[in-house]
């Protein structure tokens, strides 16, 4: 299938690692432009130094948690370079935890991350993507979206308020052109999911690999994903041939959310 990719620029979010890494080499791998946004200058040359040397890519050092100042850079950035065609909102989740004992800054700080961060980088964006009579907005978010997992407190809720802005979103723009997707991971084998074996480990007092072992049989497909496997579809998702999708939640998870 040919995925219509060819010198389309993209805006990857948390591209020096896991899902976000991922996604910029497969997209790159499809003759796209990528710009790689994350906060470690380092680690953006290094992923930078992986994908082909024959595209224009390039890299915007960011924290997400100064909104203002990532609009500012990015809007610097597209005046100077060039706009977006696509755009993968993608961020590390919130810390892990219950609801009850969540602080206010807690849930303050994981709104501003994940869905302001989203909001101001579509505002900046979503005008190239007019004029182009083309755009693709996929958010990165969790299957909490369909089921709360629990021991994510201030996760789920967050990941919620974003596929309800993303699905409001999805329907203000289809008629020119662009679609707003989420792609909902389930257990995928990053440093986030290290994180939260190690605490369930703690927390049910086992060893950390009992406890990836009994995660991994939560999933039908009895592992863990692999980061390239939702680069994937995430990759399909950015393409001409997904055009008619828009609005969607699709969770990348070996069939572990019951709900359909």
């Amino acid at each position: 299938m040919d995925l219509k990719l060819n010198n389309k620029n993209a805006l990857v979010c948390g591209s020096t690692q896991g899902i976000g890494r991922a996604t910029a080499i497969a997209l790159a791998a499809e003759g796209v432009n990528v710009t790689l946004v994350a906060r470690n200058r380092e680690k953006l040359k290094e992923v930078l130094s992986e994908l082909p040397e024959h595209r224009n890519h390039s890299y915007i050092v960011a924290d997400f948690s100064k909104p203002r100042d990532l609009q500012e850079q990015l809007i610097k950035f597209i005046e100077k370079e060039h706009g977006f065609h696509i755009v993968v909102n993608n961020t590390g989740g919130p810390r892990s935890g219950g609801i009850l004992t969540a602080s206010l800054e807690a849930f303050e700080n994981a709104f501003t991350m994940h869905l302001k961060c989203n909001h101001l980088i579509a505002q900046a964006t979503i005008p190239f993507m007019k004029e182009s009579g083309f755009g693709r907005i996929i958010n990165v978010i969790s299957t909490s979206v369909k089921e709360p997992i629990p021991g994510l407190g201030v996760s789920n809720t967050i990941r919620g308020a974003v596929g309800n802005w993303s699905k409001t979103l999805s329907i203000e723009v289809a008629e020119f052109g662009i679609t707003v997707n989420n792609v909902l991971p389930g257990f995928t084998d990053t440093e986030r999911l290290t994180e939260i074996i190690k605490i369930k480990a703690n927390i049910e007092d086992r060893s950390i690999e009992e406890m990836r072992e009994i995660m991994k049989n939560y999933a039908p497909a009895k592992r863990f994903a692999q980061p390239e496997e939702t680069a994937n579809v995430i990759t399909f998702l950015a393409s001409e041939a997904a055009g008619y999708v828009n609005g969607i939640n699709v969770p990348v998870d070996g069939g572990r959310t019951k709900s359909l």
